[in-house]
């Protein structure tokens, strides 16, 4: 038998599934179960309307946050996405961040995989080469033109540009 929340996730659009996990916060542990579980359609949609219901260092995902860690990797395409995507607006500790860079550097580097997963992955690993510019040397190579084949003009272009902002802020 299905709970509220995931008959609201398989019968509703994003702004009423939003509004209902914002109206019901007592749903709030259960969507983010099921944004970590393999159950789908429930997963994918959890996560996604999660990143919209969540603050900055969200004290209620901030305890998940090794579980969505261990589970990001299993997952396919959009829900790698959406799980990054709430990831990148939490505080991690260094250990975390390694492991999410990690995880970043090898989802950009899987030039098949979905180029909105691939950008996510790149703004990550931008947001914390910013935070520790020791790392722009080691990523230097990720910008090379092998891993942008694959990719629209149009993300090329938006690549570059978030490219270019590092270049200026090392410089």
């Amino acid at each position: 038998m299905q709970s509220p929340l995931e008959k609201i996730l398989i019968s509703s659009y994003k702004e009423e599934m939003i509004t209902f996990l914002k109206t019901h916060p007592e749903y709030f542990d259960e969507a983010i179960r099921l944004a970590i579980s393999d159950n789908q359609p429930f997963a994918w949609r959890s996560a996604f309307i999660l990143f919209d219901c969540i603050d900055e260092n969200d004290k209620r995902v901030k305890k998940q946050i090794n579980a969505i860690l261990n589970c990001i990797k299993d997952k396919k395409d959009g829900h790698q996405r959406e799980l990054l995507k709430i990831l990148y607006k939490m505080k991690l500790n260094k250990q975390q961040e390694g492991i999410v860079f990690d995880i970043c550097i090898r989802l950009w580097e899987q030039i098949g995989k979905d180029p909105s997963v691939r950008m996510t992955a790149l703004k990550f690993i931008i947001k914390t080469a910013n935070k520790y510019p020791e790392l722009l040397e080691e990523i230097s190579f990720l910008l090379q033109e092998q891993y942008l084949v694959t990719l629209s003009p149009g993300v090329k272009n938006s690549i570059r540009k978030m490219i270019n902002e590092v270049i200026k802020q090392d410089e």
